[in-house]
């Protein structure tokens, strides 16, 4: 692990620039999560707040909280003019975004460059590269990184013809974002006409782009990503992580490093995210995602997030790197202080999100209060988490509750002791996927490890429903 005069280095270099003061425009664990890390550092944060969470525990945490708007994001957390006057409003030189609203957002990150703000993260040129999906991919091209066949298709002819060329089942794509939204899997010529449109829509609706293209689809496809941290001139990478455990394409279980991957496939895909990062002078951490064929044993690039990851903790865990502050040290303009021979990854971390949803229904979102909300604390346990009793879950953004990490000198330790950490977790008041999480765990397919993206559906499908039982979930 990394040694502790190295993570010294890290804290004087991330409070040795001219940032004092942050605006955390963000809500939730995730700005729990910031917060604490520049409370360490001895940088003051200021909190942005929707009228929501006022009585939240971040803005109880942060040195101040300032209220930004209503309840809705669209009123509050998205209106990029609002956080600039803020940030400028409270004397922040800097905005931490988090992961999700405008942490993507290239005309944010351009917005705080032209208003003398610090931007933690990547440039606005960076993030426009990597958020159009068809410009990534060109860039994955050109520092010669595996890409799926496929490509842009301007109409239906297109669409047919192109997935006539690569062959069914072919997924339509939002070139404009992700998520989920805009992604539609088409297994025959009639099922792409009749869902064509309605990916259009979507992406449309969601990002304002209604482009698409066309990709094929692997049966058996895991999601591997690597984690990355540049400069703007060097890049190293922090190891790897397996999410394959999805539903509706949304992360439920992420695990560092990856299991099952041959010390060959491990190697090419750390020196393809390296070479991606590099190609575009990358600067701040981000996340190189990939899907591994496990049928042909190759990758192809899917996409960068240009940004913190929901699943960071796992690869802190096994780093003893706080990425946080590695953040902060090259947002305040410091070459980066890691090579990667510095870079020692030990143990095996897993982490469950713990959501307020019903599993049994589609995994609908149960918004409501908490009348008890009682984590695990031994050793071997990570929590992340803005909840605490009588806090309320609001219907207006994700319902997330906490994130639980644990951390073992292996895959199976690491999983044994997450497995009996859920069983300590109390949440009383909302329905969780608690269950459905230990259940999960359980499973030989689960055990095993190197499952595909399908191996969740297959599992609910099945006996997964009777598994985790309805009645454990009710409050």
């Amino acid at each position: 692990m990394v040694a502790a005069t190295i993570m010294k280095t890290a804290d004087q270099l991330a409070v040795d620039g001219p940032i004092r003061r942050v605006l955390v425009a963000n809500r939730g664990e995730i700005a729990v999560r910031v917060i604490r890390t520049l409370k360490r550092l001895g940088i003051e944060s200021v909190l942005a707040v929707s009228a929501a969470d006022r009585d939240s525990v971040g803005a109880r945490l942060a040195d101040r909280a300032i209220c930004i708007g209503p309840a809705r994001a669209t009123d509050s957390y998205l209106r990029i003019g609002t956080l600039i006057e803020a940030a400028r409003g409270v004397g922040a030189q800097a905005i931490h975004p988090g992961y999700g609203f405008l942490s993507e957002r290239a005309e944010f990150a351009a917005a705080c460059e032209a208003n003398n703000l610090i931007f933690i993260g990547p440039t606005a040129e960076q993030i426009e590269r990597v958020g159009d999906k068809l410009e990534a991919r060109r860039c994955a091209e050109e520092a010669e990184v595996p890409i799926a066949p496929g490509g842009q298709v301007d109409n239906l002819p297109a669409a047919l013809q192109m997935a006539e060329t690569i062959g069914y089942p072919v997924l339509i794509k939002a070139v404009g974002g992700g998520g989920g939204r805009g992604l539609k899997r088409a297994n025959t010529p009639d099922e792409l006409k009749s869902l064509f449109d309605l990916a259009s829509s979507e992406a449309l609706a969601a990002f304002g782009d209604g482009r698409v293209f066309v990709e094929c689809f692997v049966t058996q496809g895991r999601h591997v990503e690597v984690q990355v941290l540049g400069d703007g001139e060097s890049v190293i990478h922090i190891g790897d992580r397996d999410c394959s455990t999805q539903r509706r394409y949304q992360k439920l279980i992420e695990e560092a490093p990856a299991p099952h991957l041959t010390d060959a496939m491990r190697r090419d895909l750390h020196a393809s995210a390296v070479r991606f990062s590099k190609h575009i002078n990358y600067r701040s951490l981000g996340t190189i995602e990939f899907l591994v064929d496990v049928a042909r044993q190759r990758f192809y690039f899917l996409e960068m997030n240009a940004r913190i990851q929901v699943e960071h903790p796992v690869t802190e865990q096994i780093s003893g790197l706080d990425l946080v502050a590695e953040q902060l040290a090259v947002a305040q303009g410091h070459r980066l202080r890691l090579t990667q021979a510095d870079i020692q990854l030990e143990g095996h971390a897993i982490e469950c999100r713990i959501n307020a949803e019903d599993p049994t229904q589609d995994f609908r979102p149960a918004p409501g209060r908490l009348k008890a909300a009682q984590f695990p604390t031994r050793p071997g346990i990570r929590v992340d988490t803005h909840m605490e009793a009588g806090a309320m879950i609001p219907p207006y953004y994700d319902s997330m509750i906490a994130k639980v990490i644990a951390t073992g000198s292996d895959r199976e330790q690491a999983r044994r002791l997450l497995e009996s950490a859920l069983g300590e977790v109390r949440i009383d008041g909302v329905l969780t996927n608690i269950a459905l999480h230990r259940a999960v765990l359980a499973t030989p397919e689960f055990v095993e490890g190197g499952f595909d993206t399908g191996f969740l559906g297959r599992f609910l499908a099945g006996a997964g429903a009777a598994a985790f039982g309805q009645p454990a979930l009710k409050p």
